[in-house]
């Protein structure tokens, strides 16, 4: 259906600071029939019990500082301290030199470092005696000294992404440097942490690779440092740590038991597993799929990183040829050292709306659905920066930060491929449903999945699905009211079924305040029909007046973008988009699947600005334009057993 605007009020639930201008297509009821929905009688002030999360929350859950051993090779010389007051909106200078600063502050961070040999680097950099005795240590030392830190860094994880990092070199999680980092990390995170303004979780990331395939998880603290500062992080080297998910999820037990905490993974961004992230028959280390394995997986991961610097991981268009907006960012070359190249077979493994689509298949024969997750983005970055805008983009890693030559120098090169430097994507953020900003709220918003994924943009979306919702619904003054009255959120799962009913979901966005206006909302659909999986792409709202073709599909917005000066209007596209829609293809005997994606009007790339500031051309094969775009957590469906 053509785009539904929303009145301004609908501004005021969602987005309490900033004015957006509506663009009138569909004239609000009458005040009458506004007021008699919205007061129940139960108190005047409609906000007086409301229980629900009203404000959405935007953070980066996987930030690198220069305890990382390869952020830290790669140039960066930002600590933790520098990170956490960039994050909360100072500006602070570069690595590369030059001021930086984000143009609205986050609301949340996880610095993540790496879990293994953390504060390694820093002690690299020192020259500390013990490395320079070693010939490899003394060799990256003078290489660092040298100017060729990128090098060493590709290098660092090469051998760590093949299991041949050098013993002696090697800081244990039971080792003193190791626990002082940690120590380091821990401290910072409470110094900054500051409840109702700015969250500063406790966290890290579990850096396991089988043969440079990634199964990276960021594991995120609810816990302060009281609890936080118990254990040191879990690692892959053998014998005290493992690179095989269902040991860390062990750990997470028995840090949980031990401190009476509470902590959960985040599965990385997968395009770069070659086929491990998802797995329908065996586990990374050949073990069969079990109950255990899918038990565990779902209780301690609901969240997955669907986008990230180093690519998009909603789907690829080999999974879903009839999706016209799948080829996205695609990194599809090989895994993480590019030392094998990617097959068409893997891709499956990789995607974050096909393992939606195998945690069905997996449900159907273990009970559990262990790929039941909530879609978030997050940056990845290893620049102790999280820049996500196209106007503001710092790179993957400091050897990648502003200059005239960063689009055409190769961020990674095999025989197997090349993947070059205008390949890396300014993107993502986590968006999060709450009632508050703190460790304790935004947590358990996770655990529940009220999330959704952006690529960067600070879009806000909202999704309810139920059996009852009307598109009356949207004209009440507080449709969030009717929407956690009539249904559940994004994360949640349909009730049963009524007989003779389908399905409806109430959607709705505004676009980012300083960003780009909406092209259009859409419903994906993924369904099991008890012998293979399904998957369909609804247009469901959109601006203008465009009109869907026999194929359901609704032609493109258009483009405003200047190339030559890296600029857009907007001047096509809405402000806000929403609508109820109904599932025309509902089968009731079926587990299905829901989740909207919401695309923005085509605005410039970073390549775009980069080209125009350095006054470079843009590398042959580069994009032009970009239209980022917000994944929801799924609202799921399962028929009565």
């Amino acid at each position: 259906m053509p785009q539904k605007t929303l009145p301004t009020w609908m501004t005021a639930l969602v987005l309490s600071s900033a004015s957006l201008t509506t663009f009138a297509q569909v004239p609000a009821p009458p005040d009458n029939q506004i007021l008699s929905s919205a007061y129940t009688g139960e108190a005047y002030s409609p906000y007086a019990k409301r229980d629900f999360p009203s404000t959405v929350f935007f953070g980066d859950t996987h930030l690198h500082t220069d305890i990382s051993m390869d952020a830290g090779a790669f140039g960066d010389r930002l600590g933790l301290d520098a990170a956490y007051k960039f994050a909360r909106g100072e500006q602070v200078t570069a690595s590369r030199g030059g001021p930086v600063r984000l143009s609205r502050p986050l609301d949340f961070l996880v610095v993540a470092d790496h879990s293994d040999n953390m504060g390694f680097f820093p002690d690299l950099l020192a020259g500390a005696p013990f490395i320079l005795s070693d010939p490899t240590g003394k060799d990256w030392y003078n290489r660092l000294k040298a100017g060729e830190g990128v090098g060493v860094a590709l290098e660092i994880i090469s051998l760590f992404s093949q299991d041949k990092f050098p013993p002696a070199l090697t800081y244990s999680p039971d080792s003193a440097p190791y626990k002082s980092a940690w120590d380091k990390t821990v401290e910072a995170a409470e110094k900054y942490n500051e409840p109702g303004r700015f969250t500063a979780f406790i966290g890290y990331e579990w850096t396991s690779l089988v043969k440079g395939n990634n199964l990276h998880r960021v594991v995120v603290y609810r816990d302060g440092g009281d609890k936080g500062g118990q254990m040191v992080p879990y690692t892959t080297a053998a014998p005290m740590g493992s690179t095989t998910p269902r040991k860390l999820w062990e750990w997470m037990a028995g840090y949980e038991k031990k401190t009476g905490g509470e902590v959960l993974a985040i599965a990385h961004n997968g395009n770069l597993s070659n086929g491990l992230m998802f797995p329908m028959a065996s586990q990374s280390d050949g073990t069969p799929l079990d109950a255990s394995y899918v038990q565990q997986r779902d209780k301690w991961e609901p969240l997955y990183e669907a986008t990230q610097i180093k690519g998009d991981g909603e789907t690829h268009p080999f999974l879903s040829p009839d999706d016209e907006f799948a080829d996205y960012e695609t990194w599809d070359i090989g895994n993480l050292d590019v030392s094998e190249a990617k097959t068409d077979a893997m891709l499956a493994g990789e995607y974050a709306r096909e393992g939606l689509k195998r945690g069905m298949e997996l449900q159907a024969k273990f009970g559990v659905n262990p790929y039941k997750y909530g879609m978030i983005g997050s940056t990845d970055s290893h620049t102790s920066l999280a820049t996500t805008a196209e106007d503001n983009f710092f790179g993957k890693h400091s050897g990648a930060e502003p200059s005239p030559e960063r689009m055409m120098h190769p961020f990674m090169a095999t025989e197997q491929g090349a993947i070059m430097g205008w390949q890396m994507v300014a993107s993502g953020l986590a968006a999060v449903w709450a009632e508050d900003n703190t460790r304790e709220a935004l947590f358990d918003a996770m655990e529940r999945k009220e999330v959704y994924a952006t690529t960067g943009s600070r879009m806000m979306v909202r999704l309810f699905g139920g059996w009852e919702f009307e598109a009356d619904d949207l004209d009440n003054r507080e449709p969030a009211f009717v929407g956690y009255e009539k249904g559940v959120p994004m994360g949640g799962d349909l009730p049963q079924a009524t007989a003779g009913k389908s399905p409806t979901f109430m959607v709705y966005a505004l676009r980012d305040a300083i960003g780009a206006n909406l092209d259009r909302i859409q419903i994906v659909k993924g369904w099991y029909d008890g012998e293979k999986t399904h998957e369909k792409v609804y247009d469901v709202a959109w601006s203008g007046d465009r009109k869907p073709a026999a194929d359901g599909k609704v032609p493109a917005v258009g483009n405003t973008v200047d190339v030559e000066t890296a600029s857009w209007t907007n001047t096509i596209g809405a402000s806000e988009l929403g609508t109820v829609w109904t599932d025309p293809d509902f089968d009731p005997t079926q587990s299905a699947f829901y989740y909207a994606r919401v695309l923005e009007i085509p605005k410039p790339r970073w390549s775009n600005y980069d080209a125009f500031r350095f006054g470079v051309s843009i590398p042959e094969g580069a994009p032009t334009s970009t239209q980022d775009r917000a994944y929801t957590a799924p609202i799921w469906y399962n028929p009565k057993s």
